[in-house]
């Protein structure tokens, strides 16, 4: 008979090699993750939903959690899972769904406890929420701008507007192709005007 265990799992993610994930591993040891059972990522942007170290965590502990082990997921925040705030939500629901904990240091979260699943539950709703928002508020803009007649092919600018418009579908996890396409402007103009997200 296979006795059940208590497994944390730990995840650190940075975006550039000049970035430091030593925060991020301090927070680890306070909340006991053996360093063996720590996944990372170095240089690969959030707004990615496959991570090898990401991938590679999820791998084992859905097969712990399999096995009957008690698992629990332990990150310094919850942004480190990826800056996509849709991508994040379905995640943390897939986790939950399957059992598993998550365990954010920074934001005091812990979904062990009745008021921490509820506090998760909360904040993927607002981000996603808010992720349709934005989106919403983009499409009326360009709609506005249509029917004022403002048309005629891609242009080669945006105005102050449309910039502040980038920079938070930007902020919020949107893929610059992405942008561009709903901006009507070409790739290198949301480049050019935007810039990435802090921690990417």
């Amino acid at each position: 008979m296979t006795t059940s265990q208590s497994i944390r799992l730990g995840y650190t993610r940075v975006s550039t090699s000049a970035q430091d994930e030593q925060l991020q591993l301090d927070a680890l040891d306070g909340a006991k993750v053996l360093r063996r059972n720590r996944y990372s990522d170095h240089g690969v942007s959030g707004t990615k939903t496959s991570r090898p170290g990401l991938d590679a965590m999820l791998a084992d502990a859905y097969a712990e959690r399999e096995a009957g082990h008690e698992v629990t997921i332990v990150v310094y925040r919850l942004d480190r899972l990826g800056r996509s705030s849709l991508h994040i939500a379905q995640l943390l629901a897939d986790l939950t769904e399957r059992g598993i904990n998550i365990e954010s240091v920074s934001d005091g979260l812990n979904s062990a406890t009745p008021m921490g699943r509820a506090m998760l539950q909360m904040a993927s709703i607002f981000a996603e929420m808010e992720r349709n928002i934005i989106a919403e508020r983009t499409v009326a803009g360009l709609a506005a701008a249509k029917a004022q007649g403002r048309t005629g092919g891609r242009p080669k600018a945006i105005d102050s507007k449309q910039a502040r418009t980038a920079q938070t579908l930007r902020d919020s996890g949107e893929s610059v192709p992405d942008i561009a396409k709903t901006l009507g402007v070409s790739i290198a103009t949301v480049y050019r005007t935007t810039k990435a997200p802090a921690g990417k």
